[in-house]
């Protein structure tokens, strides 16, 4: 899965959407649950470190698996520490990617969510820097 735009968070900008009181059942609806709590920031709620956060917009499908699609907008936390089974945006030999880090006891490997990708090992030949921990993802619902 490639990268195909990366876009800066910027600071300052609020934006406050209702936030209704009781969760929302997948099945049948309540006709008398429509009030609204609150007032929720989506900053406030998706991005923790605002001077370390970006936007990437995503191309491919190989980490469709982690709800991760084509076209959808990552946001991704470059002062998080990524740990084993973190989904990334990895460098490697100079191109951006999106995949899973595995750490093992055979090494280091940039896994694909697809059953028709295999996982890549990172050996100490490669250029590899992962550049940011994803978070997030949006995905436009079809």
């Amino acid at each position: 899965m490639l990268i195909s735009d990366i876009f800066r968070s910027e600071q300052g900008t609020e934006l406050k959407c209702p936030l209704m009181l009781t969760r929302t059942p997948a099945g049948f609806p309540s006709p008398a649950d429509d009030y609204v709590d609150t007032k929720l920031d989506l900053n406030q709620l998706l991005i923790k470190h605002p001077a370390a956060t970006f936007f990437v917009r995503v191309e491919g499908d190989s980490m469709v698996d982690a709800g991760i699609h084509s076209g959808d907008i990552l946001i991704v936390d470059r002062a998080l520490e990524a740990s084993d089974r973190d989904v990334v945006i990895a460098v490697l030999n100079g191109g951006l990617t999106v995949k899973r880090i595995k750490k093992t006891a055979d090494g280091l490997f940039l896994a694909a969510e697809n059953p028709e990708f295999g996982p890549l090992e990172v050996t100490k030949e490669m250029d590899f820097e992962v550049w940011g921990v994803v978070t997030h993802a949006i995905h436009q619902v079809e």
